[in-house]
């Protein structure tokens, strides 16, 4: 047996012993954990609680439906959607977060509806009577994300001279949300707001390619750095609930919370219309 071949099985061998419970303690290992938990915030948080910091108590009671994922979007790699099938408590949390708002429960009833069957069969500590003055909703809020396109700005470069080289790539994505406030008494729709926002990645990489012998070798470096798609999702809600808030109820603006008013279509049909 030659030497390599000799030093390659010792290898696999002392590899497969660290793998052992002698090894490892009888009591396994200790985990790895690196960041600590954190509030999950955007940069619109700060407009919600900005309106938590004004004066009022007499608060409007929500009740938030469904707001689904209609892009139609479907990651075949990974088995899954592309975004959050979590949009309608994103909306609660954002409504939470202003303390402007009175929120009910209506997107899942089977707990609720449990304790008054109950209550009902005299199973409870408490009786039917106490469910006779139960809060309505004074408006409901319903939508759906109802665009993911991709590639509205990519591009690249790259460059190798004898192996020896690098590139970067850049991606611009979009996600939009389109909700609506219906009112609990009449059914109307009362107010309508339909958001987007762009998301950034990049990705720089680095190449080397070396011949050992006979053996091509390459040694990469790089970075890529993404902005969350769903971090994108929730910025979009959180503004939509702040338009709720200041122009439906007409809450007092903050003038950095402004929406960002773009003219890209206008600018389009100026251009068309020129021809």
């Amino acid at each position: 047996m030659k030497k390599s071949a000799i030093a390659g099985a010792a290898a696999a061998l002392l590899l497969a012993g660290c793998t052992t419970p002698g090894v490892l303690g009888s009591k396994g290992v200790d985990p790895l954990y690196s960041f600590p938990v954190t509030s999950n915030e955007t940069p619109y948080s700060q407009c919600l609680s900005h309106l938590a910091s004004l004066p009022g108590d007499n608060l409007p009671t929500f009740a938030v439906g469904e707001v689904a994922d209609k892009t139609g979007q479907i990651n075949y790699n990974e088995n899954g959607h592309q975004l959050t099938q979590g949009v309608s408590e994103m909306v609660v949390s954002a409504l939470y977060k202003t303390k402007k708002a009175r929120l009910v429960e209506r997107m899942d009833l089977r707990i609720p509806l449990a304790e008054v069957r109950l209550a009902e069969q005299g199973r409870l500590s408490h009786g039917t009577s106490d469910y006779t003055a139960l809060p309505a909703s004074d408006f409901i809020i319903t939508g759906a994300l109802t665009e993911l396109n991709y590639n509205i700005v990519s591009g690249g470069t790259q460059l190798f001279v004898t192996g020896i080289g690098g590139g970067a790539k850049m991606v611009v994505i979009n996600v939009a949300l389109d909700m609506r406030v219906v009112n609990s008494r009449t059914f109307g729709v009362d107010y309508v707001t339909s958001l987007q926002k762009q998301i950034y990645g990049y990705e720089v990489e680095a190449g080397v390619f070396r011949f050992f012998g006979t053996t091509l070798v390459q040694f990469d470096a790089g970075a890529i750095k993404n902005e969350p798609l769903q971090l994108g999702v929730r910025s979009v809600v959180e503004m939509a609930v702040y338009q709720i808030m200041t122009d439906f109820l007409h809450l007092p603006k903050e003038q950095k919370c402004d929406i960002v008013q773009t003219d890209h279509m206008a600018r389009q049909l100026d251009r068309l219309s020129a021809h």
